[in-house]
């Protein structure tokens, strides 16, 4: 059996609103709404992935959902200029990646992060 997709499913009282935070800071489109559920997505491609942990590193609770993007401060920038509340700075963390941790507007703590060299 081959894993093809794995897919965060997220509780929203008002689902376009809460598609409207991840589309305008991650650029990501719109792949269906029906009203009662929105499907958002990104054309790039990706490696089915979970995370298990007991913590989300540095001291800090894990995180509901992680994001990569290509560029972190872009994101970060973007966040702040959208008066998103940021409850973790921008970090970069001892094992190679930098991040900053975000709340959607339906309280999930949100990883926004790029690995680095």
């Amino acid at each position: 059996m081959t894993v093809l997709r794995i897919v965060a499913d997220l509780h929203a009282d008002d689902p376009q609103e809460l598609a409207r935070f991840y589309t305008d800071l991650f650029d990501l489109d719109v792949a269906m709404d029906m009203g009662w559920i929105v499907t958002i997505a990104s054309e790039e491609r990706m490696r089915p992935q979970l995370t298990i942990g007991s913590g989300g590193g540095s001291g800090t609770a894990l995180p509901m959902l992680s994001i990569e993007v290509d560029n972190v401060d872009f994101a970060h920038a973007r966040a702040q200029k959208l008066n998103h509340e940021i409850v973790y700075p921008l970090t970069n963390e001892p094992w190679g990646v930098r991040r900053f941790f975000l709340l959607d507007p339906a309280g999930r703590k949100v990883n926004v992060l790029q690995h680095i060299e």
